[in-house]
């Protein structure tokens, strides 16, 4: 057994699996205390590097691509601190990290574990039900089905369409961008229907603008990572898409994205003979609709 205990965590390999516990210390985010324990395969794992610097070093693990559905949904966006895959040493302990690092870099060799993408993901996500409330609302997501309940603080026009459900069958992925404290973030549900809409995310009633505490906001990646473990993997799409005849593919997507058009045209007309959005209202929402378009 191969182990390095500090504030920030533990990681443990056993020559199968490395094991990554969060610290409890304060310090370690609420993210990752939150996601909480990680078992990586030994064959999710592509290297893993010690990076000594001047006061601390810092081990990195490196997964294969595709094989985790946290990094599949994140795209490398999470803050250094909330990466569960990167762990500061104190540099008197930078000696055991090095073992843990050789420890791993030998068991990989020796396992002639493959280095090409994952074409199914070798981790789970985090467990479902999952519950997190954000600036712009609550959003949950129960293992079919994610549930949008805006706040008190979300636009109009969202709360005006009430609480937004959507089956995983409709979605087709989730787009994440967190919140820095400097820029807002979102998260979008991306379904058939909207897969062409280009609404800023304040607007847009399929997804959540992140403009509040970047440290609670962070949170949203756990739903975005339960959704997306069980979507279809990546690469199964990526084979539908090379094998769906092109000119059939053309003329449904023309055709669904005039409908998609008409209808969202629709809804914003509706609201605004109710008197929920007034005239500037309208003409912004129904301007932004056709950009995107």
């Amino acid at each position: 057994m191969a182990e390095i205990i500090q504030r920030d965590g533990t990681w443990a390999f056993d020559g199968s699996t490395v094991r990554i516990t969060p610290g409890l210390h304060r310090t370690v985010p609420l993210f990752r205390q939150t996601y909480g324990e990680i078992a990586v395969p030994l064959e999710a794992v592509s290297g893993i590097v010690y990076e000594p610097e001047r006061k601390r070093g810092r081990l990195r693990l490196r997964l294969r691509e595709g094989c985790d559905p946290l990094l599949q949904a994140t795209g490398g966006r999470l803050p250094d601190a909330a990466d569960p895959y990167r762990l500061t040493v104190d540099i008197d302990r930078a000696g055991v990290a090095e073992y843990v690092a050789e420890e791993v870099r030998q068991a990989l060799l020796l396992e002639q574990t493959p280095k090409e993408p994952a074409r199914t993901y070798l981790l789970p996500g985090p467990p479902v039900p999952v519950s997190v409330r954000s600036s712009d609302g609550t959003v949950s997501f129960d293992g079919t089905q994610v549930r949008i309940d805006w706040s008190d603080a979300s636009d109009r026009v969202k709360r005006a369409t009430g609480p937004r459900i959507l089956a995983i069958g409709d979605l087709v992925q989730v787009e994440w961008l967190p919140n820095t404290g400097y820029e807002d973030g979102f998260m979008r549900f991306v379904t058939r229907e909207t897969v062409f809409s280009k609404l800023p995310p304040g607007k847009d009633p399929y997804a959540l603008d992140l403009w509040g505490s970047s440290r609670r906001d962070l949170l949203t990646a756990l739903v975005a990572t339960a959704v997306t473990a069980r979507l279809p993997h990546p690469s199964t799409r990526a084979i539908d898409d090379v094998e769906r005849p092109r000119l059939a593919a053309a003329t449904a997507s023309a055709t669904d994205h005039h409908d998609v058009l008409l209808r969202r045209l629709r809804e914003l007309g509706e609201l605004h003979r109710d008197g929920v959005l007034t005239d500037e209202e309208f003409a912004m929402t129904k301007a932004a609709v056709l950009r995107g378009f």
